[in-house]
């Protein structure tokens, strides 16, 4: 069996996997990340792949890499990441310093997608889209078989496309109304404050900061809850929209759900069916599948092990 390491570097943790050629996780290092400062970052990157490498015990075993941001593809440097705030950082040639096997490094939600499409939900199909819906909003895309880069490695970034662009909420790239502001799980945290002057005596948001998160206010509005309910109608409505825009755009035979905001399941799927139905008009309705992502946590470090094994991402290239 192949393997390879797959490394999901997060804003508040990065872990590295070991994958086999046949999708399955054969052992996994995590360690948490408290400063985004390169040189932070770079000695728990080393721990954790250093870890992984110890477990497999062979040579040249391929390096995967999946990192928020604008990638260099060629160089495997950062362009840009908001996430950690860097310009410009040569990831992998500074990480070559360490570790002599090949070092690939992609953008992290195309990394995710490539793993669900791959082993998990879009496993057997041609045209493929995910949602990876938490903190924001990343995702990517498959049409004919094939991962969309776009020219630049740029495509993909779903979260960015305005839906609300006169009365939104602004988005951390400064743009206001984006698909992320409006529908991500922070989104549903400024919808639940937006909603608060029609609730007075609603008690849904006086808790401490850190317990005020997105699940709190869905397993409210699970429970009943009017406030966080209202929220919630608010939150599938603008999540809606953008699911319907992606059928618009690419028509994928399915769109998958992922991120810590589709544990909702269920609930999530039954609040925004109906409505992107009734937003889809120039597709035929019924075509594109809505369905909870499969892989969960694990897409992220998986598909960055399928990108070490087929050699980096590349234009063109069979997803």
């Amino acid at each position: 069996m192949r393997k390879a390491i797959g490394v999901d570097l997060g804003g508040t943790h990065v872990t590295a996997a070991v994958v086999g050629d046949d999708g399955k996780i054969l052992s996994s290092h995590e360690q948490d990340l408290d400063d985004h400062g390169v040189e932070v970052v770079l000695t728990a990157m080393e721990a954790v792949i250093g870890a992984a490498l110890d477990d497999v015990k062979e040579d040249g075993v391929p390096i995967g890499i999946g990192s928020a941001g604008n990638i260099d593809l060629h160089s495997g440097t950062i362009l840009y990441s908001p996430n950690f705030q860097w310009d410009n950082v040569p990831l992998a040639a500074r990480l070559g310093e360490k570790f002599k096997q090949p070092i690939f490094i992609g953008n992290d939600a195309r990394c995710a997608t490539l793993g669900e499409y791959t082993y998990g939900t879009g496993r057997g199909t041609k045209d493929f889209a995910l949602l990876t819906i938490g903190t924001g909003i990343g995702g990517g895309i498959v049409s004919d078989g094939t991962l969309v880069l776009g020219n630049a490695a740029g495509a993909g970034e779903i979260g960015h496309h305005q839906i609300r662009p006169s009365d939104g909420f602004v988005c951390n790239c400064g743009k206001i109304g984006c698909f992320e502001a409006q529908a991500s799980g922070t989104g549903l945290i400024r919808h639940a404050f937006a909603v608060k002057p029609s609730f007075p005596r609603s008690v849904l948001l006086e808790r401490k900061p850190e317990k005020l998160g997105s699940k709190a206010i869905r397993k409210a509005a699970q429970a009943g809850d009017r406030h966080a309910l209202a929220a919630w109608q608010n939150f599938a409505a603008d999540l809606a929209i953008g699911v319907a825009n992606i059928i618009a755009f690419v028509n994928p035979e399915v769109i998958a759900l992922g991120g810590g905001v589709s544990s909702a399941g269920e609930f999530m799927l039954d609040a925004i069916s109906g409505r992107v139905d009734q937003l889809t008009t120039m597709v035929p309705k019924g075509t594109t599948r809505i369905a909870i992502a499969t892989l969960g946590n694990d897409a992220g470090p998986i598909g960055a092990a399928v990108m070490a094994l087929r050699g980096g991402l590349k234009s063109g290239a069979a997803a």
